[in-house]
C-alpha cells in the first residue's frame, strides 16, 4: 500500500509538472503566433479585428515595407558581424580568464573571483563607461561593441565552475607529457567543455544580436545593427497612428511592428535548437559545482 501511495504521488507530481510546462509553453507560443498571423494578414481583416492565430488575406506588404527601409540589409550584415565576431572574441577572452581562475592553488584566486562577483552587482554607470570608451578611442568604431562586452561575469562564473569539474589528473598527465598550460587549455580542456562553451556562446550571441542601446551610444548610423534600424522603424510607425484615419493607420502600424519582431527573432530561434542539447548540461555542471 505504501509503494502504491508513493507511486500515485509521483504520478500526480509528474502530471502537475507537465501541466505547468504546457501552460508556460502556451503563454509563450500564443503571442508569437499572433504576431506572425498579424504580420502576414491583409489590411481589411486587421481593421475589423478578425485576425488571431492564423493570417487572413495573406500578404507580404508589411515585410516589403521593412525591406525598403534605407540601409536595412547593411544593418543585417552588421548584426551578423557583431553576433559572430563578438561571440568568438567573447568566448576566447572568457576562456582565457576562466581557466586560471578555475585553479584553486593560484595566488590571489579568491580575491579575483570575488572581484568578478562584485561586478555582477555594481558597475561604474553609463557616463563613466561612455567616458572610458571615448577615451580609448573606440567610440565611432565597431570595436566599441566587440571589445567592452567581451567578458560577462555570469558567463565567466559558469565557465570557471565547469573547468573545475574536469579531473585534475588529466591535466597532470598532460603536464608530465610535456604540454604547456595553453596547449592543455586548447587541446584538452576546451574539447571537454563543449557543453559549457555552447551555453555561454548562445548567451553571448543573443546579447550581441539583441543589443541596440550601446549601438545608439557608440556607433555611427552606417554601423547600426538591425535592432537599431528596426527600433527606428517601430518609432516611425507609431507616428502613423495620428491624425485623420488614426484607427486604421494604427492597425496597419501594428502589422509592421509585428513583422519587425518576427524578422528580428527568427534567426536566434533557428540557431537555438542546434545548441539546446548542450544547454541543460552546461548550466547544470557550470552552476552547481564550485
Amino acid at each position: 500500500m505504501k509503494r502504491r501511495s508513493i507511486g500515485a504521488g509521483n504520478l500526480l507530481f509528474d502530471v502537475f509538472v507537465y501541466l505547468v510546462m504546457f501552460f508556460v509553453l502556451f503563454c509563450c507560443l500564443v503571442p508569437f503566433l499572433y504576431m506572425l498571423a498579424v504580420s502576414f494578414s491583409g489590411r481589411k481583416p486587421l481593421v475589423n479585428g478578425e485576425v488571431f492565430l492564423w493570417p487572413k488575406e495573406f500578404t507580404l506588404d508589411s515585410y516589403k515595407q521593412i525591406f525598403t527601409y534605407p540601409n536595412f540589409f547593411r544593418a543585417y550584415g552588421n548584426t551578423f558581424l557583431y553576433a559572430i565576431a563578438g561571440t568568438a572574441i567573447a568566448l576566447v577572452m572568457t576562456s582565457l580568464m576562466a581557466y586560471p581562475l578555475s585553479k584553486k592553488n593560484l595566488w590571489g584566486n579568491r580575491f579575483f573571483t570575488k572581484m568578478v562577483v562584485v561586478t555582477m552587482f555594481f558597475s561604474g554607470g553609463l557616463i563613466p563607461n561612455y567616458l572610458l570608451i571615448n577615451t580609448l578611442r573606440l567610440a565611432g568604431t565597431r570595436f566599441a561593441i566587440l571589445i567592452p562586452f567581451a567578458i560577462n561575469s555570469f558567463n565567466l562564473i559558469i565557465l570557471i565552475n565547469f573547468f573545475r569539474s574536469i579531473p585534475e589528473e588529466i591535466e597532470e598527465a598532460a603536464l608530465i607529457d610535456g604540454l604547456g598550460y595553453f596547449s592543455i587549455l586548447w587541446r584538452i580542456v576546451m574539447p571537454l567543455s563543449t557543453a559549457a562553451v555552447a551555453t555561454i556562446g548562445l548567451y553571448y550571441a543573443v546579447f550581441f544580436w539583441n543589443d541596440w542601446f550601446n549601438s545608439l551610444l557608440y556607433l555611427r548610423s552606417d554601423q547600426y545593427p538591425v535592432m537599431m534600424i528596426l527600433r527606428n522603424i517601430v518609432n516611425g510607425t507609431m507616428v502613423i497612428g495620428t491624425g485623420e484615419g488614426a484607427s486604421e493607420k494604427t492597425t496597419i502600424a501594428i502589422s509592421i511592428k509585428s513583422a519587425v519582431i518576427i524578422t528580428s527573432t527568427v534567426p536566434i530561434v533557428v540557431v537555438y535548437p542546434f545548441l539546446q542539447r548542450f544547454f541543460v548540461k552546461g548550466i547544470t555542471i557550470g552552476g552547481v559545482k564550485g
